[in-house]
């Protein structure tokens, strides 16, 4: 087995990297992510997702589906569903919803295409 060179790995730990500003189609800016495969668009593809206390995303829809897991903090979704540390979340292509977090949370999320706001 070959050694894997310099270039073809990147480390980045969530808790001492710098994330980027997470910023919408409206240019709002909510939350943060931290996103090692830049062969996609911010936010596409796999990416942690930072939200700081009182963060509230803007109403979107999903145009493919979209896959999360809450690594640490709380975060309710618009109809009061509550997602905690270690909730692994599907939602579906064509779902509708925004996020809250009270104190804030980080996500490990995978998403195929970019959100729409609604």
């Amino acid at each position: 087995m070959k050694a894997v060179e310099e270039n073809e790995r990147i480390v980045k730990n969530i808790h001492e990297a710098e994330f980027e500003p997470f910023v919408m189609q409206s240019g709002e800016s909510e939350g943060s992510f931290l996103q090692l495969n830049r062969s996609k668009p911010p936010g596409v593809g796999f990416h942690v997702y930072k939200m700081e206390a009182g963060c509230r995303t803007t109403p979107h829809e999903h145009s493919d589906d979209e896959e999360f897991l809450v690594i640490s903090g709380e975060a309710v979704d618009n109809d009061g569903t509550v997602y905690r540390e270690g909730d692994l979340i599907l939602m579906k292509k064509g779902t509708q919803h925004s996020t809250y977090t009270e104190k804030g949370c980080i996500m490990a999320v995978y998403i195929e295409t970019a959100e729409v706001a609604v």
